[in-house]
């Protein structure tokens, strides 16, 4: 049977590509200004891994408080703290305004949530500097090549595995990632020991990516610590994230590489790339390396 136009109609809305501002990490990013720089959330259980909110979707819901908060548009360099592992949940940001100027702004953040009891606990500490990245000149010089590994239809995801990937977290379904076969030993129990994870990444909805988004693509790959043979969690301790530009529609690429783990932690640094072939985001994580190492 035929179907009518407005079925056809409400069929291409749902396989549309979800927008900028309207989309699953728009909504779940929002924030809700109660009084000068305090701003409330809600931490939606879907960017969980294993028990706790991912460090980098955490890191998006305060860049949108302060991105309220400053006169300046867009996260230019974040660095946060992460002093306890963040639940689903209400949780409460504030902002205070360190510094402004004609270029750059400068601010600070903090995120709580509430006990049963009443009590209030501090989850992350962000200090961070905002510009326009609209503004920036165009010249570029630089050594750095984009990440090589193959065209995303040669690149491995969770459907492609025959069983369940180890460590998989609810953040899966939020994202359409696509592993370098390369950095993938450890779902087969066979890891590189190299410390590196490579892939293409992008918003399961099809959302093309932004500033705000770059801050969850830097943690948004499995840990390099998978490769190197360790499976479990790798709680961020202290994560600094530089946004060099905006980046320009379709999927990302993302490089993750570790060249030191002791004492029980490691380092993780990250470069994403967009579809322009321009280094739009550079990080570095300290991390937690998982029990056992």
């Amino acid at each position: 049977m035929a179907r009518t136009a407005a079925e056809a109609q409400a069929g291409a809305a749902r396989t549309a590509p979800a927008t900028i501002g309207d989309s699953e990490f728009d909504r779940d990013t929002a924030v809700t200004r109660k009084e000068e720089g305090v701003y409330e959330a809600e931490l939606a259980a879907g960017w969980t891994v294993l028990h706790a909110v991912n460090g980098g979707y955490l890191l998006a819901v305060i860049g949108r408080a302060l991105g309220e908060a400053l006169p300046h548009p867009d996260p230019l360099s974040v660095s946060a703290h992460y002093l306890t592992a963040s639940e689903p949940g209400p949780a409460v940001i504030r902002t205070q305004i360190v510094r402004t100027g004609r270029t750059l702004s400068t601010g600070q953040a903090s995120l709580f949530q509430y006990g049963e009891d009443g009590s209030e606990t501090e989850r992350i500490r962000v200090l961070a500097t905002y510009g326009d990245l609209g503004t920036l000149t165009g010249e570029v010089r630089t050594t750095a090549l984009p990440p090589a590994m193959p065209d995303r239809d040669h690149c491995l995801g969770p459907d492609d595995s025959e069983g369940p990937i180890p460590g998989e977290a609810a953040i899966t379904g939020r994202l359409d990632i696509k592993l370098d076969p390369a950095t993938v030993g450890w779902v087969v129990g066979a890891p590189s020991g190299k410390g590196e994870m490579r892939g293409w990444l992008g918003l399961a909805d099809g959302r093309d990516p932004d500033p705000l988004s770059l801050l969850l693509a830097v943690d948004a790959l499995p840990p390099t610590s998978f490769e190197l043979g360790l499976t479990g969690w790798t709680p961020t301790v202290e994560l600094t994230t530089h946004v060099r530009c905006r980046p320009a529609p379709g999927p990302l690429r993302v490089a993750l590489t570790t060249r030191n783990l002791a004492g029980g932690f490691l380092e993780e640094d990250a470069e994403v790339w967009d579809s322009a072939d321009r280094l739009v985001a550079q990080s570095r994580q300290l991390a937690k390396a998982p029990r056992g190492a």
